[in-house]
């Protein structure tokens, strides 16, 4: 199949690679996979019009499965690696993909300012409460009192990151939160996240079942948040607040424009450059 050619309409499957996932049975991220595919098979998209920039751990092995350009950046920035390709190369459809050790340790203040910035992409963060590759330490969304792991007998003992809202507090334009156990709802908010101007945040509850196996129980406990989306942030700042981590689908889109410069812009001589920097 050719895949660069405009009149054959894909499928789901044909956006996945030929390399076989080696996740550990029963990993959610092969939900969040098949959810990726589906979004793309939904909108059409080439595969040569999408990037997929991943940090490490075990979900940010994603851009090897996917049949899309793909690029494993080191510890914690997959975000500022993503914002750069997006802003020299806005008509890509660039998406981000890690999970909360990466996305929210070491990558945590990255989030921050791709919030705050605002380019035209979409984050996925893979969210399972635990550092699963490196064998089951803490996260920084491990609640306080998890005391199974051998490295944290007695439990974390602080608070855990709340990501939505830090996402929602540093500028997001779009948020959703699903279960990797319901594909067809997760593929909808990544299309949605994807359609929307300005930065998404699509936090996936996807269990670790290998150090976290009580995950299983998410796709019971997840439940739709009480109200449709708001645009509104302060509406959505009470909502989050008083969420249980468990409310599902879209629960804020806003309205400011994405930050993209001017790559018309050409200097003609070193001093003008110069100029940009005296004080």
């Amino acid at each position: 199949m050719n895949l660069a050619c405009p009149h054959v309409a894909l499928k789901a499957k044909d956006y996945k690679s030929t390399t076989k996932p080696v996740w550990c049975p029963g990993c959610g991220d092969y939900g969040v996979l098949l959810s990726i595919t589906k979004a793309m098979a939904e909108l059409e998209l080439k595969p040569e019009q999408v990037a997929l920039i991943s940090g490490i751990g075990c979900s940010s092995r994603m851009p090897a499965y996917l049949n899309v350009y793909g690029f494993h950046a080191v510890h914690g920035r997959a975000l500022p690696v993503a914002t750069g390709l997006k802003v020299s190369r806005p008509d890509l459809t660039v998406l981000a993909a890690g999970g909360d050790g990466d996305g929210f340790s070491i990558g945590g203040n990255h989030f921050l300012q791709a919030c705050r910035r605002n380019v035209d992409m979409t984050y996925i963060v893979m969210d399972n409460q635990v550092y699963g590759m490196t064998k089951g330490q803490a996260s920084p969304t491990t609640e306080a009192n998890w005391d199974k792991s051998k490295l944290t007998p007695g439990g974390p003992k602080i608070n855990p990151f709340l990501p939505l809202v830090i996402a929602l507090a540093s500028g997001a334009n779009f948020i959703a939160r699903t279960s990797s156990s319901d594909t067809n709802a997760t593929a909808k908010a990544i299309a949605e996240g994807i359609r929307h101007p300005g930065f998404s945040f699509i936090h996936v509850l996807s269990p670790c079942v290998t150090y976290r196996p009580e995950q299983r129980q998410w796709k019971k406990m997840v439940h739709p948040a009480p109200r449709e989306f708001t645009d509104d942030p302060a509406v959505a700042a009470h909502r989050l607040m008083g969420d249980d981590n468990f409310y599902v689908g879209t629960l804020y889109k806003g309205n400011r424009p994405p930050y993209q410069p001017d790559l018309n812009s050409t200097v003609e001589h070193l001093s003008e450059l110069e100029a940009g920097f005296r004080v």
